[in-house]
C-alpha cells in the first residue's frame, strides 16, 4: 500500500537502534551528531499470532506476515542542512515515531550536555511548527489579493488560516487545531508536519525497561492532556533481544528484566495502529497470508491489495471471521455453521476477517 512510518527525534537518542530491532536492519549507529547522511528505508514485519492460531487448523507451506515501510529519518542536531533533510523526509510519511532520549550514558553525548527528554521533545516540535508557519504564510499571501478585492470564499479561507497562524504561533502543533468540519476543505492542499500522526517512545536503560523512569515519567505528565500513546523500551535491550538465537533464551532474558515480550513488538503495533491500518487473512495450501488495509476500505479494494486483476474482475468475497475459523477448526465447519457470509464490492473489510475473493478476468 506504500504506507510509510518515520522514526524521528534528536541525534543520539537511540531510534537508528530501535529501527534496527523493528526493520532486521544492520545499519551503523554512531555517537556523532552529524554522523548521519540520509534516511535509512526498512520494511518492518507485523507481529499477529493470529496468524499462527489460524496455522493450527490449516495446513500450509508458509507463513507470510503483514508488512508496512519504515524510515529512519536524520536526527535534528541543529545543522541547517541536515534540518532541511530532515523536514522533506517527515513530509513523505504517514506517521511518525518519535523516540525521546530518557537515559544517560557518558558515552553517548547529549545535544546539548543534559538530558532533558521534554525540551528535546520541544525543540522537534518546533522545527516541524516553523515550517509549517512557512507553508502558512505562503497561502495567506496568496489569498491576500483576492480576499481584499471581495472575494467571500477567499475571505473565509483567510479566516480559517490566520487562526491556524495563531494556534501555530503559541507553539501549538497541527493536530491540535480545532476547526470545522466544513472549514477543513481550506487546508485540504497545506500538508502540515506537526498534523501527522504521532507515537511517542521513551526510550530508557536497562533497569528501567519495564517501569520507566524519571526521565520518562516527565514525558507522561507533559503529555497527560495530549491524549498521545507513550511507550516505554530500552532500544540497547532490544538490540540484545534480536541477536539472540533461540525463542527459549529470549523468553528467558525477558523474564528476567520483567517484561512479557519484546518492546519492539509493542512498537511495530502501536505503529500499525496509528497508520490507521487493519488487517485480513487468506488461507490457502501455499500460504497463510496477513494483507494490510487502510480502515473503511471495502472487500472489492482489499483484493485490489492482494492483485489489480481481483479487484477489476472483483466478484465477491466469502468471508469468515478470524475468532469463527480457529472456534470451529476449518472452512467446512464454519459454512455448515452459518459462519461464513457472502459480501459484495461495498462490504467495509473488519480486522481480522478471512477472505476468499471470487474473480473473473
Amino acid at each position: 500500500m506504500g504506507l510509510r512510518c518515520g522514526i524521528i527525534g534528536i541525534a543520539n537518542s537511540g531510534k537508528t537502534t530501535l529501527f534496527n530491532c523493528m526493520s532486521g536492519a544492520k545499519v551503523e549507529t554512531s555517537v556523532s551528531s552529524f554522523s548521519a547522511s540520509g534516511s535509512n528505508m526498512g520494511i518492518i514485519k507485523v507481529p499477529d499470532p493470529r496468524l499462527y492460531d489460524i496455522a493450527r487448523y490449516h495446513e500450509a507451506r508458509k507463513i507470510v506476515p503483514a508488512t508496512v515501510d519504515i524510515v529512519d529519518i536524520p536526527g535534528v542536531s541543529g545543522n541547517s542542512a541536515q534540518g532541511n533533510r530532515f523536514l522533506g523526509d517527515v513530509r513523505n510519511t504517514d506517521a511518525l515515531i518519535h523516540v525521546l532520549r530518557c537515559f544517560e550514558d557518558p558515552n553517548v553525548p547529549h545535544l546539548h550536555d543534559k538530558i532533558d527528554p521534554a525540551g528535546d521533545l520541544d525543540t522537534v516540535e518546533l522545527e516541524l511548527q516553523v515550517k509549517d508557519m512557512e507553508l502558512l504564510a505562503k497561502k495567506i499571501e496568496k489569498l491576500r489579493k483576492p480576499a481584499d478585492t471581495g472575494d467571500r470564499e477567499a475571505k473565509a479561507a483567510l479566516d480559517v488560516l490566520y487562526r491556524c497562524k495563531e494556534h501555530l504561533e503559541n507553539l501549538q502543533p497541527a493536530r491540535t487545531i480545532k476547526i470545522k468540519e466544513e472549514e477543513k476543505k481550506y487546508l485540504s492542499d497545506i500538508d502540515f508536519l506537526s498534523d501527522k500522526p504521532l507515537l511517542y517512545v521513551c526510550n530508557v536503560d536497562e533497569q528501567s525497561a519495564s517501569k520507566g523512569n524519571k526521565y520518562s515519567e516527565e514525558i507522561f505528565h507533559k503529555l497527560q492532556d495530549a491524549e498521545a500513546e507513550i511507550l516505554v523500551v530500552a532500544a540497547k535491550i532490544e538490540a540484545e533481544i534480536s541477536e539472540l538465537d533461540s525463542e527459549a533464551e529470549r523468553r528467558e532474558f525477558l523474564d528476567s528484566l520483567g517484561l512479557k515480550e519484546p518492546g519492539v513488538d509493542r512498537l511495530i503495533r502501536a505503529a500499525y495502529r496509528l497508520l490507521n491500518l487493519r488487517t485480513f487473512f487468506t488461507v490457502g495450501p501455499r500460504e497463510i497470508r496477513a494483507w494490510t488495509v487502510k480502515a473503511g476500505m471495502t472487500a472489492r479494494q482489499a483484493a485490489g491489495v492482494i492483485h489489480t486483476d481481483m479487484e477489476r474482475g472483483f466478484i465477491r468475497a466469502e468471508v469468515i471471521r478470524y475468532e469463527d475459523f480457529v472456534e470451529l477448526g476449518s472452512e467446512a465447519a464454519c459454512r455448515d455453521k452459518g459462519k461464513l457470509s457472502v459480501e459484495g464490492k461495498n462490504y467495509e473489510v473488519r480486522d481480522g476477517d478471512i477472505l476468499h475473493i471470487r474473480f473473473n478476468v
